[in-house]
């Protein structure tokens, strides 16, 4: 283990992350979030290690980032997996909270935006999860809005996932987006992506097909003096992904299922996608795992060319 301290952050990277990271081999950083707040154990922990083994098949180090004794954990051993697979009642840190549970000394399951957080301290450039936050239905009045988008203005990190979840509001997603200069790319595939629904019905403002291209426009908006993530975006698989339409109205009685039974902000999410995984039988679940693999390994191969790419330029 290696231990580094920025100012008053401690990071305790494994021996596998520093040295590729000293050497400039491509790293991609994974939330624990789904670790803890995912599938019940031990698929949880079944999951988190494929989608490591996914990175690598990309040709990338993993980096799974958690918050354990007031420390930042950059890269999680097997034990350290196991631990928070198993442990009930790990909460879930984003980047908000993130100083005050590092300041306690507390343990935190990182989401996307304090894994971010996490991975610029470190000086890993990429990270992956199957979906990000947005905007949800009826911000308008609730102001709703995921931190994630926030934190897509402030860290360095390029961000490679499946879009985000059909029940947000994708349009008004997109539109935060466009408007804080976020870029969107979507790799190989024309529309913005809705996790584990193949299109969100939405095109996305560029589409490149070429890693190498996605790497160089990577470093051209930090050339440009952007300080925060570009996006992007892969969708699941054919085979894995579930029908829009069926999900939009799973979606919508559920929403009118969450206001007549008083169910209100961060909670309406998750009794959303249960409502979901009921309808489709429990499909959804088989598919979240899906995205989750499928975005990692497209993660670990952007990665790998961003850094075969760098090495070509310091020739």
């Amino acid at each position: 283990m290696t231990t580094r301290h920025r100012s008053s952050v401690p990071l305790v990277l494994t021996d596998e992350v520093a040295d590729a990271l000293a050497a400039g081999d491509p790293v991609v950083a994974l939330e624990s979030n789904v670790i803890t707040h995912g599938l019940a154990y031990p698929d949880n922990a079944a999951t988190a290690r494929k989608v490591e083994q996914a990175v690598r098949s990309g040709g990338a180090v993993p980096a799974t980032i958690g918050i354990d004794g007031g420390r930042i954990l950059v890269g999680m051993t097997d034990p350290d997996i196991e631990r928070f697979a198993s442990t009930p009642g790990i909460p879930k840190v984003s980047s908000r909270d993130l100083p005050v549970v590092l300041a306690s000394g507390g343990t935190g399951a990182t989401t996307v935006a304090s894994s971010l957080v996490a991975a610029e301290l470190a000086g890993i450039t990429f990270f992956s999860s199957a979906g990000i936050g947005g905007v949800h239905r009826g911000a308008e009045t609730t102001m709703d809005i995921s931190s994630d988008l926030v934190q897509f203005t402030r860290s360095k990190v390029a961000v490679v996932c499946a879009g985000a979840k059909k029940i947000l509001d994708l349009g008004l997603t997109m539109e935060f987006l466009e408007t804080h200069c976020v870029p969107v790319i979507s790799y190989g595939f024309d529309d913005f992506p809705a996790f584990y629904c193949r299109s969100s019905g939405l095109r996305a403002p560029h589409r490149l097909d070429d890693e190498t291209r996605i790497a160089r426009a990577v470093d051209a908006h930090w050339a440009l003096g952007a300080p925060g993530s570009v996006l992007v975006t892969s969708p699941t698989r054919p085979e894995d992904a579930i029908d829009s339409d069926a999900v939009e109205g799973a979606i919508a009685e559920a929403l009118r299922g969450a206001e007549a039974d008083g169910v209100r902000g961060g909670a309406v999410t998750k009794y959303v996608m249960r409502a979901v995984d009921r309808a489709t039988e429990g499909r959804s679940a088989a598919a979240n795992m899906a995205v989750l693999v499928h975005t990692a390994e497209v993660g670990g191969r952007v990665a790998a060319a961003h850094a075969r790419l760098r090495r070509e330029e310091n020739r």
